[in-house]
This record gives structure tokens, C-alpha cells and sequence, in this order.
């Protein structure tokens, strides 16, 4: 789980309150009305942007900002060279007996065209089809949350022009005045809160997350070619740490890469 999204989630809540406390009531910062207008309205205008079967995916994509990739780059690296060790000593039809231990359906896909003699170049296509696929995937998932960072504070000046407007009506009875500049306020308050503290740093954190399967990805593409080219695998390993950075590079690979080379 990445912890990071809830800690800064429940972190900027905590601070805005404690700042809040220190000047006034925290209970003069509740407005049940300004809650329904910026929410109900986000709601609302959320679903006449999207259809219902995106709609229906929205709690998919707020949990894949609280969860981990199943995978990481080195950890993949290392199990190309494993399999680029096997097709060498054994052939490429080896590798068959390998997919049962591949967890990730696209480099099982990757490694199952290489077995059945698929053309290198149809193996290239059909993988980087595969990334553009995810790409839009992602790149709709993370629209989602972008829009509702944006209808939230417009529902929040829409708030703020309710209570304005009901201010102006009743300028007479001062005791109506208190009120509807609190709705007209804290509705501004509410839709900058949530678009700022959650629906955009969570676009934010969809988009490094998909950058780094993206990344995972073209890993994938680029060992398995480099296997089925027939390439040594330390070659392998070293074209396939240079998508990592320097820090890192020497503590990824097998031993048994380094002793079928060495």
C-alpha cells in the first residue's frame, strides 16, 4: 500500500484544522448546505461528463492511488535476465515451462509470442499496441480525477453566488446576513480543500504511477526482443539497466548472470 496518499490526505486535514482552531471555532467551519452545493454539484457534474460505465469505475481509480505496483523495475530486470539465462542454455522453447512463474500477464504474453516463433516485429507491434492501450486507460482514469478537481471549486463560487445573492435580499434583517455570507464563504473554502488536498494530488500521484508501468513496461518489450534476438544476457542486462537510474544499477541482476558471463 502506498501510505503516502492517506498520510498526506489525513495530514492536510489535520494541519487546515489545527490552523482553523488556532483563530476561531472549529465548529464555525461546518456548513452542511456548503458541503451539499460543492459535493452534490462535483457529483453532479461529474456524472453528466462521463458515461455510466466509467462511472461505475471511480473506486478502481481512487484505490490505485493507495496501491503499490505489484512490480518493480529491477525486480523485473532480474527476471529477463533469469529467462534470457534459460532460452540461451535451453532454447527459446524453454521458456514455455517458464510463464507458470510469471505473475504479469503482459511480459506471460511477451514470452508466449517469442514460444511460438512470432515474427519480431509482430511481437514489437503487438506489445506496444498493449502500452498505448494502457496509456489511455491511465490517461482516462487520471481525466477523471482532474475534472473533479476542477468542478469542485467552480461549484464553490457557485455556492459563493448563492449566498451572495441571498445576502443582498435580505440586507434588511442583519440577522440573515451572518448566514448566507457563511454559506457564500465556505463553499469557496470546501471546493479549494478538496480540489487541492485530493482530487488533483491524486491525478498527480495516477500520473507518476502510470509513468513507472509505462517504464515497466517498455522493459518488458525491450528484454524479451533482446531474448529472442539471441543476445548475451549480460548485454541484456546491461541495455536494460540504463532505464534505471545510476544509484541503483549495480545492486540489480543474478549471480547466475554474472557466472554464465563471467
Amino acid at each position: 500500500m502506498d501510505i503516502t496518499t492517506i498520510i498526506g490526505i489525513v495530514l492536510g486535514f489535520v494541519l487546515v484544522g489545527w490552523g482553523i482552531m488556532s483563530n476561531s471555532n472549529l465548529g464555525s467551519y461546518i456548513d452542511p448546505p456548503s458541503l451539499v452545493i460543492v459535493l452534490g454539484g462535483t457529483i453532479s457534474g461529474f456524472l453528466v461528463a462521463y458515461p455510466l460505465k466509467e462511472i461505475l469505475n471511480i473506486g478502481k481509480v481512487f484505490s490505485k492511488t493507495i496501491k503499490n505496483s505489484e512490480f518493480d523495475v529491477d525486480q523485473i530486470i532480474t527476471k529477463i535476465i533469469e529467462l534470457a539465462n534459460v532460452a540461451r542454455r535451453e532454447g527459446l522453447l524453454a521458456l514455455e515451462e517458464a510463464v507458470s512463474e510469471i505473475k504479469d500477464d503482459f511480459l506471460q504474453k511477451g514470452v508466449m509470442l517469442i514460444v511460438d516463433g512470432t515474427d519480431p516485429e509482430l511481437v514489437k507491434n503487438i506489445m506496444e499496441t498493449e502500452i498505448e492501450n494502457l496509456t489511455d486507460r491511465h490517461s482516462k482514469n487520471r481525466s477523471m480525477l482532474e475534472t473533479m478537481g476542477t468542478l469542485a471549486p467552480a461549484f464553490g463560487m457557485v455556492g459563493t453566488l448563492i449566498g451572495l445573492v441571498a445576502m443582498l435580499q435580505n440586507l434588511s434583517d442583519p440577522a440573515s446576513i451572518g448566514p448566507s455570507m457563511a454559506v457564500a464563504l465556505l463553499t469557496t473554502f470546501y471546493g479549494s480543500l478538496f480540489a487541492n488536498l485530493i482530487f488533483i494530488p491524486m491525478a498527480g500521484k495516477l500520473s507518476l504511477k502510470s509513468n513507472e508501468e509505462v517504464l515497466i513496461r517498455n522493459v518488458m518489450v525491450e528484454g524479451l526482443l533482446s531474448i529472442q534476438a539471441g543476445e548475451n544476457p549480460r548485454i541484456i542486462e546491461e541495455k536494460l539497466k540504463v532505464f534505471l537510474p545510476p544509484s541503483v544499477r549495480k545492486t540489480v541482476g543474478t549471480q547466475e548472470a554474472r557466472s554464465e558471463n563471467g
